[in-house]
């Protein structure tokens, strides 16, 4: 089966203009937050068709586009960063650059950054909109896999900014370092829920 070729950077600011544009206002989301959901999508304990999913990346409501020309410019956009998520959970670490998540980044991310630079918060927010789809199969997953729960965990600390402390403890701020070294791993924890699901997949 051939690799889908990822969107090309002329396609990808199209993709994130029209998004700002057409998505952002109304609650939907930007590039990064797409990214995040459509990754989650792609290792769903159960199947999210697009039908169910694409009008939620708008808002709730998919936009009137301007003519029949546009509509299918978006949607060809849309699909084939689907196809690029779904290459990546299968690829994990051996994937190329091109199919590295996509998150906005610093001009030189390893320069000191301040900690409140919430790197992966947007990404992490998609992620966990997919999970919202079908939350009992990712619960009956967290439930039964300490990994998964501990993979929910560190994408929970790039939503929130916080490293949660034990009981009694304080909560302390996820520092940038921490930052980086989760989005580093995203692509790995991607693969491994690729894997799980394909696991499931073959037992049923």
């Amino acid at each position: 089966m051939p690799t889908p070729t990822p969107l090309n950077d002329a396609q990808l600011e199209r993709l994130g203009e029209l998004l700002d544009l057409r998505a952002v206002p109304f609650a939907g989301f930007n590039l990064e937050a797409l990214d995040g959901f459509l990754s989650a999508l792609a290792v769903s304990p159960e199947p999210v068709e697009p039908d169910e999913w694409q009008p939620l990346v708008w808002g709730g409501k998919l936009p009137r586009w301007e003519n029949l020309a546009e509509s299918a410019e978006v949607q060809g956009l849309v699909m084939a960063h689907w196809a690029t998520c779904q290459t990546r959970a299968r690829l994990g670490d051996d994937g190329a650059d091109d199919y590295s998540p996509l998150l906005w980044l610093p001009e030189d991310p390893l320069a000191e950054q301040p900690d409140a630079l919430d790197v992966g918060h947007d990404w992490a927010h998609g992620f966990f909109r997919a999970v919202e789809l079908r939350e009992e199969g990712w619960q009956a997953w967290v439930d039964a896999e300490d990994w998964i729960d501990e993979i929910f965990g560190l994408i929970q600390e790039l939503a929130t900014g916080i490293v949660e402390a034990e009981p009694g403890e304080p909560d302390e701020p996820l520092s940038y370092k921490e930052r980086l070294e989760i989005v580093a791993s995203l692509p790995g924890m991607l693969a491994d829920l690729h894997e799980h699901r394909a696991g499931h997949t073959r037992a049923s």
